[in-house]
């Protein structure tokens, strides 16, 4: 049974602690109309369940990133393997968005109205792949995904400055290097429908990094710290190993970073 309660916190408890994936996404669309129509709730009043009871459907199967198939991108296979793992990483997504909410109180409205539109946009990219995914056959869970992407969220789970630094403009800001890339590929491919596909998601993800980028710099100059210091020792503190390289400058910038940071994360790839 949905909870159509229209309590922000309320419904993003409902959104992490079950494993319903229908039930999700259609919460996820309700509280985005409660706030498009003045009516969500704000008051935070139950207290923050611990990140580790967050459930998750018992499919797909969860490996290691080191033990994924790879497969080539020419072949149906391939395709069928790189959408699925694509609709994990907006599965997962819809989690980041709406614990970000749920996890941190006391914020202002905006920045949970930010966060909102995050949650229902990686909705709706994730509903899109898995329609895009039934040409190949298959439905979500149907392959293995990968297990890290969760393990940022836990391991900042008390730290909401370590929380935006790490996910989006670390984990997240990665897609703003990479899809282009593939866009091009699915290009010289002549699958058109692809290519839309990802530059739908590309689109809006420039625009989560920019809410990610807006948020950390607001807390850091509230807590009196220096934003591109404070971005650089969180990254060494909280992320395991160096963030990946080369770095899509030009769309970094729009997406919140500042030179002196992307000249940084250079410079890490080749300490």
């Amino acid at each position: 049974m949905v909870n159509q309660s229209d309590n922000l916190f309320v419904i993003a408890e409902s959104c992490l602690f079950s494993s319903d994936v229908e039930q999700k996404l259609t919460l996820t669309h309700h509280a985005k109309r409660l706030l498009d129509t003045n009516q969500l709730d704000f008051q935070a009043n139950l207290a923050v369940k611990p990140i580790q009871q967050t459930c998750f459907p018992e499919k797909p199967q969860l490996m290691l990133p080191r033990d994924m198939p790879r497969r080539r991108m020419d072949s149906v296979e391939g395709k069928a393997a790189f959408f699925h793992a694509l609709a994990h990483i907006e599965f997962v997504a819809i989690y980041l968005a709406w614990d970000i909410i749920y996890r941190f109180r006391d914020l202002p409205e905006q920045f949970y109205a930010d966060w909102l539109k995050i949650a229902d946009e990686e909705a709706q990219h994730f509903a899109m792949i898995r329609r895009h995914l039934q040409q190949f056959g298959i439905d979500y869970g149907d392959l293995p995904a990968h297990s890290g992407l969760w393990w940022h969220a836990e391991a900042t789970a008390d730290d909401i400055l370590a929380r935006l630094a790490v996910v989006p403009r670390c984990m997240e800001a990665r897609g703003l290097d990479v899809t282009p890339g593939m866009i091009a590929k699915f290009k010289q491919l002549g699958d058109e429908a692809s290519v839309a596909l990802l530059t739908r998601i590309f689109n809006d993800e420039i625009g989560h990094v920019e809410r990610g980028s807006y948020w950390f710099n607001f807390l850091a100059k509230q807590r009196q710290l220096d934003p591109e210091q404070a971005y650089k020792e969180l990254i060494v503190a909280c992320y395991n190993g160096k963030p990946k390289g080369p770095f899509n400058r030009d769309v970094r910038i729009i997406a919140g970073f500042t030179n002196n940071e992307i000249d940084w994360l250079e410079e890490r790839l080749n300490e």
